[in-house]
């Protein structure tokens, strides 16, 4: 059992040898990946360690178990752990998303509902910075277009993590994000008291971690300037500062406004579009890796809908694990963990059924 095990205990060892190299940390990148790796496979080890410590334990109780009737007591309890290390084991061997330990950008857009919609963008960002703060995640809005009653239109928001675990990565959690968003509520523009519904759309995408990690060439852009149309500065609507970045190949198409000068926009306009195109790349790998082919919570179609916010009954339900909970003024404050987990947990549950169906 757990054959595969004994190649990754090989590997761990092989990672820290090549963490104790100094010359690996001269590569900011490639130290960046080992480290990612071996905090991953440390996981495993332990795990590992644990679930045989535990084996050869019970086997020897079971064998002292006719001579002392102790032994035999503590049979049960010792075949219960052994279960429970079992499965932890067996879920950490589960093949990992390779972007869990990178950091994001999420975009986070108003849909139907007009300015009730931009309000609710407003309350998701909010959210998500709170839920960052707890986890003790930095966070930078890139760019942002406000409505005329405070909320936001459209705003992207870069989110980076403080571990090289994947497992605590800001991808690894954040990832499920990605649809519609759905909110029902008597909007405050709303004088009779009514109930509407309106939605917003969230897409979340993983962060390049080196420029040189997703190749652009420059014959492949077409680079527009305008004037600014919002806050931004002085230099808002009195010079060509905004950008507008076309990646002809894949027509990914990406605007920055916020920055004063139109260098500061191109940057960051770049780093949004490497994200995306490098989300391309890797939608259409998984679609034809089996791996991922049947995983449904990782989607990040902008037209699911994976989550109601319903105010008058204080609820939030997702669509896609069954979660409910009455607790919604809460997770609107960032206490979001327990929805992620169901969703972490949900997607575990598919792929441990396709590796079964495959077996």
């Amino acid at each position: 059992m757990f054959e595969s095990v004994q190649s990754l205990l090989a590997e761990h060892e092989s990672l820290q040898e090549q963490l104790a190299d100094p010359e690996l940390h001269s590569n900011p990148a490639r130290s960046k990946k080992v480290n990612r790796r071996y905090a991953e496979l440390s996981r495993i080890v332990a795990a590992f360690h644990e679930w045989n410590q535990l084996t050869d334990d019970l086997k020897a109780a079971t064998e002292m178990a006719g001579e002392d009737e102790s032994f035999a007591a503590e049979i049960p309890g010792m075949t219960e752990t052994l279960a429970q290390a079992e499965e932890t084991l067996r879920r950490l061997l589960i093949p990992r998303d390779p972007n869990d330990g990178r950091d994001i950008i999420m975009e986070i857009k108003m849909g139907e509902g007009g300015a009730e919609s931009a309000l609710f963008a407003a309350d998701l960002l909010r959210m998500y910075l709170h839920y960052a703060e707890s986890k003790k995640w930095k966070t930078e809005i890139i760019t942002s277009t406000q409505s005329d009653l405070g909320g936001y239109k459209d705003v992207q928001l870069a989110i980076k993590g403080s571990s090289t675990d994947p497992a605590e990565g800001v991808w690894a959690h954040l990832k499920y994000e990605g649809g519609v968003h759905r909110v029902q509520r008597v909007p405050a523009t709303e004088s009779q008291g009514r109930i509407h519904t309106s939605a917003a759309g969230v897409l979340v995408f993983p962060e390049v971690d080196e420029p040189e990690e997703v190749e652009i060439s420059q014959n492949d852009l077409k680079i527009d300037v305008y004037r600014s149309s919002g806050p931004g500065g002085q230099s808002v609507n009195t010079t060509d500062s905004a950008v507008r970045i076309t990646h002809l190949p894949t027509g990914i198409v990406v605007a920055m406004q916020n920055e004063k000068s139109q260098l500061q926009n191109r940057e960051a306009g770049m780093r949004v579009l490497r994200a995306r195109i490098l989300a391309r790349y890797q939608e259409e790998a998984d679609a034809e890796a089996s791996v991922f082919r049947k995983s449904q919570i990782r989607t990040m179609d902008r037209s699911e809908r994976i989550r109601t916010y319903n105010f008058p009954e204080n609820r939030i339900a997702d669509h896609r694990t069954g979660y409910k909970a009455y607790n919604l003024d809460a997770v609107m404050n960032g206490a979001l963990e327990p929805v992620i987990q169901s969703c972490i947990a949900s997607d575990e549950e598919a792929q441990l059924a396709d590796i079964g169906s495959e077996d």
